[in-house]
């Protein structure tokens, strides 16, 4: 990121996000015994690659609201989160209080990152949905993916299908069918400017205008497959995803892709 565009980002990202959180996930009471009940099924589809977390160390780089945290947290695994939102951190704390389980919190920019105060390397790093158009270049932060990994520690990274966000126009015609168009240029390099993810949950429509915007750089597979695969991480697993959400939706077009390395 950009010192520019991240301070833009930051500052998107700290304006009545815990509220926005609430409406979303309700009060961090409410949320936390959500969680407590199948902590197990806040982290599909990518718990799979995670195998037994207890006792392990793991880091949730852009680990936003904290609920994948807190899920591990009650799986027994040691979790850290590092994210830019002092608002983000303020739920993640308050629901980790009420899950009565311990996550660390830290308030920073990922690429900025005291790998110094860190007591220990971690055997999982992961990061999830919307993460990567966040970086103007990917390899400053698959470098910290890998500084922060122990030797054959294992990196897990899902986000957006460039497809759907780069390419194709998803637009609903009826309850069941949706029509799909080719209207992006899959490798547009522009910066874009996009309401952020949260928006959306925040009630009063006037305030949601004010919002200060996103700026984002969406990336194709190849350019995410290159940056993983050029900091020496070996790559194990690239699974693209359907619309996990529905069976009916969006029929035949990746949404999501899973991306699991090791530290060789």
């Amino acid at each position: 990121m950009s010192f520019e565009l991240n301070e833009i980002n930051k500052k998107a990202w700290n304006q009545d996000t815990y509220d926005a959180w609430i409406e979303r996930f309700g009060d961090p009471e409410d949320c936390a015994e959500r969680i407590k009940k199948n902590p197990s099924a806040k982290l599909y589809p990518i718990y799979e690659f995670f195998g037994v977390v207890k006792g392990k160390n793991v880091m949730n780089l852009m680990g936003s609201n904290g609920t994948k945290a807190v899920a591990l947290a009650l799986l027994g695994a040691n979790v850290t989160v590092v994210d830019f939102s002092e608002e983000n951190a303020a739920y993640a704390k308050d629901l980790s209080e009420k899950a009565e389980v311990k996550i660390d919190y830290i308030v920073s920019d990922v690429l900025e990152l005291p790998m110094e105060d860190l007591s220990h390397k971690f055997d999982i790093v992961f990061a999830e949905q919307g993460i990567l158009h966040y970086f103007t270049d990917l390899q400053p932060f698959i470098d910290v993916i890998k500084q922060l990994l122990k030797e054959g520690g294992t990196a897990i990274i899902r986000d957006f299908h460039p497809v759907s966000t780069k390419l194709i126009s998803s637009r609903g015609s009826t309850a069941k069918v949706r029509k799909h168009k080719v209207i992006g240029n899959y490798f547009d390099t522009t910066i874009e400017e996009r309401d952020s993810a949260f928006s959306k949950y925040i009630k009063d429509s006037e305030e949601n205008k004010e919002l200060i915007k996103v700026k984002l750089r969406k990336w194709t597979l190849g350019e995410v497959v290159t940056a993983v695969a050029k900091e020496g991480l070996v790559i194990d697993v690239l699974r693209e995803e359907p619309n996990l959400s529905s069976e009916v939706f969006d029929k035949g077009i990746p949404k999501t892709f899973t991306l699991v390395a090791h530290k060789n």
